[in-house]
């Protein structure tokens, strides 16, 4: 049989063309033995038999005959699918664990965190409490507000049901109450100027340019009948109240001095990455290498904590104290409470979304506010001239309520204001993904700034001397020597710095100042005041020839708060360009309000100098006797000169004999110290 079979296949020319179909070939489709031989006849086969084409087959498809490529490529993506699912397993589980119990998890982390800052502070003032002062002081702030927020989230409602008949009865008697609440302080403050001032007359001065710029304001107000009382005498209640913490109380005074030896401190860091760059002796004698490198890092410090949220939460609460206090409406106080950190176009930011319907009044109101502050960048720059850090900061934060209330009284409400009835307004937290983000925008968008102050110093500066010049050239004209462009002002604007509290003799210098402010700018006013502050503390001579070189401690703390302000010419195209970019529909209503805003900026500048001259109490120069039998007279002083200037004023000469009175008279040391002022003043004692 199996002979019958081989040749019933054997191969031929017919169909050795059909390939696979042919008979000889039947093994590549059917088995080759009889189903009867068995599964040993197949394992015994020869291995150059039959199964030689099977295994060529195999090798080609790469597999069991039949199974592409793409199918084995699609199982062993599958068992790699599987396999990283088997190990990724826990990571999953894991990741659905933090999901569910999200909240308990960050409470957790946040109360080690807290444990852990807990053990840092114990061990901080164990340790040494007086240099852990500062740390102490930071966290109760931090924790006072932190338990204020607890508590208005979980008690607020209760406790306010509770006071509802409080409430009531409080309206019930307001009436009365409300002329008690201003008879009482009234008086109060009668009896107390009355009693300060009688130790310093000169204080009436500033008492009377302050009512003065008052009333001269109210005569330019737009509509006279409409004026919000309540936002004029409060703002200017809340201006004198921060004043006189910060100008007159003793913790005030401290606590002003040590945050302003803190930002000078601070912004020292500023020379690690200027000096890196422009190298020690650049920063040191190049002022733009000294100045502007401390803007671009204010800049940045300043975006970094807009991202953190610091910003924003600050000028929320001192934009609620003002809108409670005064009545005004949020987007106005919003911004003007915005501008005591930024600047005149970065404070509309905050409320850019509502500019476009807010009423005249209001947009006034952004705009005083804007011309009557400056920005935290550039403080940084007065700061490192040499003025005072305590009073530009009280500068600034004292200028919004006054700004805000000198607004509703030039530019009174007439309109109905959308925004009356709305709670709060809603401040955006910046698009930076993270905080290098926040850092690298925040000192790239300084170099604009930067950019722009070094323009305005070269261009101005110029213009001025240019203007002398001329001025100059006519005055030789009619024999009239030395005009300029200071002189003009220190005639022009005499009276009005002399009504601010500066001495007679300092008024010039001072009205000098307002004008360079007025009709330039704040930063070349703030350099020259700070070159007299300069001259005052190294000891000059207070008179050289007929030129003054320098002005008293009064009148350097009134031109340091009626310079801070950007009320000047320049600042108009500022304050109209950034406004009108962001709402440009409202172009004539913007163009037709700034003159009176700028004006209001720069009388709200000048009631804060009025008020601080009113505030100032002299520093007592101390026992000049012990100063100047111990100093060192290698080097002079602000101290060695009032002290000198004393002891030359003690001199009598009597009969050709000098002798001295007062604290002198009888002092061993007496000759000795008027030889050694003698080396460094003139007088005429000093003679032979």
């Amino acid at each position: 049989v199996a002979l019958l079979e081989m040749k019933e296949n054997q191969i031929n020319l017919d169909n050795l063309e059909k390939g696979i179909d042919n008979a000889a070939f039947s093994s590549m489709v059917s088995p080759p033995f009889p189903s009867h031989w068995g599964a040993g006849a197949a394992q015994g086969a020869p291995a150059n038999g039959v199964f030689q084409g099977e295994e060529r087959c195999y090798e080609e498809c790469d597999g069991p005959c039949g199974e592409s490529k793409e199918e084995r490529k699609g199982e062993w993506k599958g068992r790699f699918s599987s396999y990283c699912r088997k190990a990724l397993q826990p990571v999953s589980k894991a990741k659905h664990f933090c999901k569910a119990h999200a909240k308990v998890l960050r409470r957790v982390i946040q109360g080690l965190l807290g444990v852990a800052y807990l053990c840092y502070f114990i061990a901080a003032c164990s340790l040494n409490f007086q240099r852990a002062l500062a740390l102490v002081i930071m966290t109760a702030v931090v924790f006072f507000f932190f338990c204020w927020s607890l508590f208005k989230k979980h008690c607020g409602a209760k406790v306010l049901l509770l006071l509802r008949p409080v409430w009531k009865c409080f309206r019930k008697f307001w009436p009365w109450l409300k002329w008690l609440l201003c008879m009482a302080p009234l008086v109060g403050l009668t009896v107390w100027l009355a009693l300060d001032t009688s130790r310093n007359p000169e204080q009436f001065i500033s008492l009377a340019g302050f009512c003065i710029l008052v009333l001269f304001l109210f005569a330019c107000s737009k509509h006279h009948g409409a004026v919000s009382w309540r936002a004029v005498f409060l703002g200017l209640a809340l201006e004198f109240l921060f004043g006189l913490l910060v100008l007159r109380t003793t913790i005030g005074v401290q606590a002003f001095q040590w945050l302003g030896d803190q930002i000078q401190f601070f912004l020292g860091y500023t020379t690690a990455g200027s000096s890196f760059i422009f190298g020690n002796m650049l920063i040191t004698e190049v002022f733009a290498f000294q100045t502007l490198p401390i803007v671009v890092f204010f800049s940045c410090v300043m975006s970094i904590l807009y991202y953190l949220g610091v910003m924003q939460w600050l000028i929320v609460k001192i934009s609620w104290l003002l809108q409670v206090s005064m009545g005004t409406t949020p987007a106005e106080t919003l911004s003007v409470a915005g501008n005591i950190f930024v600047g005149q176009t970065e404070a509309p930011l905050l409320i850019r979304p509502y500019l476009a319907d807010m009423t005249r009044s209001e947009i006034h109101a952004v705009m005083t506010g804007g011309f009557s502050t400056i920005a935290g960048s550039v403080m940084g720059a007065y700061i490192s001239f040499g003025i005072d850090a305590a009073s530009l900061i009280a500068a600034s934060v004292m200028a919004a309520p006054c700004a805000l209330a000198m607004s509703k009284l030039v530019y009174p409400e007439v309109e109905e204001s959308k925004f009356k009835d709305k709670a709060s307004i809603c401040l955006s937290s910046g698009e930076e993904q993270n905080i290098l983000e926040a850092a690298s925008n925040g000192a790239a968008t300084s170099v604009g700034l930067v950019a722009n102050i070094a323009a305005n110093l070269i261009a101005f500066l110029a213009v001025l001397e240019f203007i002398n010049a001329a001025l100059r050239w006519f005055g030789e004209m009619v024999d009239i020597e030395g005009l300029s462009f200071q002189v003009i002002c220190s005639y022009v604007l005499m009276p009005m710095a002399f009504l601010m509290g500066a001495d007679w003799a300092d008024s010039p210098l001072v009205a000098e100042l307002l004008g360079i402010k007025i009709f330039l700018n704040e930063f070349v006013a703030y350099q020259q005041l700070a070159q007299y502050k300069k001259n005052r503390l190294s000891g000059l001579e207070e008179w050289d020839g007929s030129r003054k070189q320098w002005i008293s401690e009064r009148a350097e703390s009134i031109a340091t708060f009626a310079l801070c302000g950007f009320a000047n010419l320049s600042s108009i195209g500022i304050m109209l360009g950034g406004l009108t970019s962001m709402v440009p529909q409202r172009k004539s209503d913007l163009a037709s309000t700034v003159l009176r805003a700028l004006l209001t900026g720069i009388c709200v500048s000048m009631l804060n100098a009025c008020l601080a001259g009113f505030l100032h109490v002299p520093t007592e120069v101390g026992d000049c006797v012990t100063f100047l039998s111990t100093a060192n007279f290698s080097s002079a002083s602000y101290t060695m000169y009032m002290c000198c200037k004393q002891l030359f004023a003690s001199l009598v000469l009597e009969n050709g004999t000098l002798s001295f009175t007062g604290a002198w008279a009888g002092t061993a040391e007496s000759m000795l110290c008027l030889t050694q002022c003698c080396g460094h003043y003139n007088h005429t004692s000093c003679v032979g």
